[in-house]
């Protein structure tokens, strides 16, 4: 499982601050300790800061490269915030994220290639989030013909089925697992597919929860990257356990500490 760090978020008080008061000692304290806990990569999104938007992703960006090289997700749905940011990065960037439309798609996956990115592409286009597998399937063979066209290997590319929401959208969990299901069918290799976990509890009771289940359950059919919380042990516990399981990884009596020593 590729962990992707969800905390440094301005729509987080403490990131938000940070952002503002050019602090960043808050900053690179999130970003060791989601790595320390499991992260493989950190999801970075100025939220609503004050400020110019391009300039508050630089220095987030730089803030977090003092102290670490792990790969930056970069999250904005602002293409000249992104062209600009992705610069910034040292290593490879992993773009988050384009639309499935053509116009979009036309100019994210073009730029990921120039860059070296990966690219997260999100089954969503002008009408919305498909209600039902069909509808993310063909949005997902659009982004798949997208980027054979421009030249992106699939192993640089994920895909994104967007959960919704269960407590709105109680068959959306299972909509989204059929559409993972078929879309590994549709290319070989196959792409990579995220998810945005916690969107599937966003405003319930049992968070943490709905979240370790939900991902274990996606796991099971294929998913093999999220954007999530890492500091949640129990939820990275759970993604660890799914993956011995499903002989992903090797068992022994210690595997979490092997796990995550191993990171």
């Amino acid at each position: 499982m590729f962990v992707i760090g969800e905390r440094i978020n301005g729509m987080f008080t403490e990131a938000k601050k940070a952002i503002e008061d050019r602090n960043k000692e808050p900053i690179q304290d999130l970003a060791l300790r989601q790595l320390a806990a499991g992260a493989d990569a950190l999801d970075v999104n100025v939220g609503p800061t004050r400020g110019k938007p391009v300039e508050n992703m630089i220095w987030l960006i730089e803030t977090i490269q003092e102290v670490t090289d792990a790969p930056i997700c970069v999250d904005t749905p602002k293409f000249d915030v992104m062209s600009e940011a992705v610069k910034a990065c040292t290593n490879p960037a992993i773009i988050n994220s384009t639309k499935a439309s053509v116009p979009e798609l036309d100019r994210y996956v073009p730029l990921a290639v120039e860059t070296g990115s990966q690219l997260v592409a999100l089954t969503l286009d002008e009408t919305g989030v498909p209600r039902d597998v069909d509808g993310r399937v063909m949005m997902g063979a659009t982004i798949v013909t997208k980027a054979m066209e421009h030249g992106l290997d699939m192993v640089d590319l994920y895909i994104d089925p967007v959960i919704l929401p269960v407590n709105v959208g109680p068959k959306q969990p299972a909509a989204v697992m059929g559409a993972i299901t078929q879309l590994k069918l549709i290319s070989d290799p196959a792409p990579n597919f995220v998810l945005g976990l916690s969107n599937v509890s966003q405003s319930c009771k049992e968070r943490s929860l709905l979240n370790r289940i939900y991902l274990s359950m996606c796991v099971g059919v294929g998913l093999n990257a999220a954007i999530m919380d890492a500091f949640d042990k129990d939820l990275m516990n759970a993604a660890i356990t799914a993956e011995i399981l499903l002989e992903k990884q090797l068992y022994c009596d210690d595997y979490i500490a092997a796990y995550l020593s191993s990171r």
